[in-house]
């Protein structure tokens, strides 16, 4: 079973820690589309401040961003799951789940990246800035680039067994599972239920998903359907639905 959640836009840059080593991270089929990102990436970077902003959709407050991209070779790295933040990130808090929680997570924990393809949370990584769909010179889109090797990884790192894919749209766009890993893929969707009306949720959503996430970790869930997740779901305590392959949670 693998849980694939989306990065977080802000990210805690390591401030000690070995440089990056592309060899060493998780699904090595990648190395070479992430090594031909990466490189394009810090050309951009290093070359003209004004033009490289406007590649990646960046503001003028934003232009240190260039500075640690152009030096990413040499960048100190982290866990993935201490680099990315955010409202996910901080609902889930692996950092404080226990032992056998921070061993679940090692071995079924991922994170959709653009620059790494995907990456299981204890990876080690620089911080970065790359958004999906940010089109690089020579290559073109990040998302097409990734769209044939990134679905040969995520079968495998899943394993043959249940994917539950919290991805957002962007990054479900890298690749969308097709075939037996579309139906063995779970999603979720957050909705509120007031006075009989129920809502997809936005404020809540990421939150509670991070909260999902933690449960499901340090209660050790390891389920092979959407059925199945469902149930366990349920007995966590959470008010879900089926419908098909996709949960409905209501908060």
């Amino acid at each position: 079973m693998l849980v694939l959640l989306p990065p977080s836009e802000g990210k805690t840059e390591p401030s000690t820690g070995a440089p990056l080593d592309l060899g060493a991270l998780s699904s090595p089929g990648l190395t070479p589309t992430r090594r031909r990102i990466l490189d394009a990436l810090v050309r951009v970077c290093e070359g003209n401040a004004t033009r490289a902003a406007k590649r990646l959709g960046l503001g003028p407050t934003q232009l240190d961003e260039l500075t640690r991209n152009a030096g990413l070779h040499g960048a100190a790295t982290a866990r993935a799951d201490a680099v990315y933040t955010g409202v996910l990130y901080a609902a889930w808090d692996p950092a404080g789940l226990s032992p056998s929680g921070r061993e679940f997570v090692d071995r079924h924990v991922a994170t959709a990246s653009a620059l790494f393809g995907v990456v299981r949370a204890g990876d080690r990584i620089p911080a970065y800035r790359l958004s999906a769909g940010v089109e690089l010179p020579r290559l073109g889109s990040v998302t097409t680039v990734w769209r044939k090797p990134l679905g040969l990884a995520l079968d495998e790192l899943s394993d043959g067994g249940l994917l539950i894919d919290l991805r957002s749209g962007a990054y479900v766009n890298l690749h969308k599972p097709t075939g037996d890993l579309a139906a063995r893929t779970a999603t979720i969707r957050v909705l509120s239920e007031v006075n009989g009306t129920r809502k997809v949720v936005s404020h809540f959503n990421k939150a509670t998903k991070g909260e999902i996430v933690r449960d499901i970790c340090e209660n050790r869930v390891d389920v092979s359907s959407p059925a199945e997740l469902c149930d366990a779901l349920r007995d966590l305590g959470w008010a879900v639905e089926l419908d098909r392959n996709r949960l409905d949670v209501v908060i």
